[in-house]
């Protein structure tokens, strides 16, 4: 209501400040004109009788013409501002109507299509919810909340699947791109995003869930690079190595000069040109014997145990960071044991240490592309 009032205040306000100068116009009216020019022409007949009985002279005679002359000529432009004055008046009147329209017209709008019963909220909390002052677990807070009320609303899983897969919350991804498709149909990026998604899920392992999706992303799509990619990983990670090299062949071929990636697959082609690479990688840490068998203990004791091993080899890394084999094993220890984060963390530590152009770089980078690693995300 104090609204209202306010605003009813300031419109009145303005409108008087434009009105006021408008209806005060010009003051005065417009003169008998009729009258006074048939004076004047009684005037000059007089004057022309009072020469012909020689009452005046002539010089006085044209005198008096001439001032006569004179107060004709000044009713003439008196007639012509009177005639102003009425075009004046129509003008403020038109004007008049004009402000006073703006105001009720603008009332009337709002009343019908805004929201004057809406209460007021204080800038402190408009502030507190603007989506731009949230932070990013906040905004997902919220598209959760949404989705779990609107199930069925495919933008919104659109939308959330991606972020659900930068943020690596994998299994939640899955989900996401699934409903996704199910509910927008199927497309190339959803197709690789799920695709990439549940191999994450599964540690980097390409499995045929993973498979299927990025050849269903292939099918809409024959020029997708990440699909492509992973499907020769796939190969790769199967033992089928030449079909695996022959894939990534020919993406090398046909990729152009600018795309991302062009390095990943030079990358590939390198380790599989080395089959021996992935073998250097020694018992110093946890080996995938000591993995596999960690498997088979209590939850408690298992993750004891591979949390110890690997805590000693990342230790034994920062006190001597140019053990080649060392930080390839660190690095498969976090890729089996599903830390990407960790394993990226290691591989980009073990560029580092030796720096990015080197040979050892590059067998770093060859024997993590095989794990599904890469140094960025």
């Amino acid at each position: 209501m104090l609204f209202c009032v306010i605003a009813a205040t300031l419109t009145l306000g303005a409108c008087l400040a434009v009105l006021l100068p408008l209806i005060g116009g010009i003051k005065g009216g417009p003169a008998a004109a009729d009258h006074d020019l048939e004076v004047y022409r009684d005037q000059l007949a007089e004057l022309g009788r009072d020469v012909a009985r020689g009452l005046i002279h002539s010089a006085e005679a044209e005198e008096a013409r001439a001032e006569i002359g004179r107060r004709i000529l000044r009713l003439a432009a008196a007639e012509s501002s009177a005639e102003t004055k009425r075009s004046t008046r129509v003008t403020q009147f038109v004007a008049t109507v004009a402000v006073l329209a703006i105001p009720l017209v603008s009332w009337g709008l709002y009343g019908k299509l805004g929201s004057p019963a809406l209460p007021s909220q204080p800038l402190a909390a408009r502030f507190a919810n603007s989506p731009t002052n949230s932070s990013v677990d906040a905004l997902i807070a919220r598209a959760e909340a949404h989705l779990a009320a609107n199930p069925a609303d495919g933008k919104g899983w659109d939308v959330l699947a991606p972020v659900y897969l930068r943020l690596q919350r994998f299994p939640a991804a899955v989900t996401a791109y699934r409903n996704a498709i199910r509910l927008n149909g199927s497309s190339a990026a959803r197709q690789t995003g799920l695709g990439e998604a549940i191999a994450n899920a599964a540690g980097g392992i390409v499995s045929a869930d993973a498979q299927a999706a990025f050849q269903a992303a292939l099918t809409l799509d024959p020029a997708n690079a990440k699909a492509s990619f992973y499907l020769a990983m796939g190969l790769a990670q199967e033992g089928k190595r030449a079909q695996a090299t022959a894939a990534w062949q020919k993406m090398l071929e046909t990729l152009p000069p600018d795309s991302p990636w062009l390095g990943a697959v030079q990358q590939a082609l390198g380790q599989a040109a080395e089959p021996s690479v992935a073998a250097e990688a020694p018992v110093n840490g946890p080996d995938a014997q000591q993995m596999e068998a960690a498997r088979q203990m209590p939850q408690q004791d298992r993750q004891a145990m591979i949390e110890t091993m690997v805590a000693g080899l990342d230790s034994r890394l920062k006190q001597n960071p140019r053990d080649l084999q060392d930080w390839m094993q660190l690095i498969r220890s976090y890729a089996v044991l599903g830390k990407p984060v960790q394993a990226r963390d290691a591989l980009s530590r073990a560029l580092a240490a030796f720096g990015a152009g080197s040979d050892e770089a590059r067998k770093f980078t060859a024997f993590a592309v095989s794990l599904g690693v890469t140094a960025t995300e």
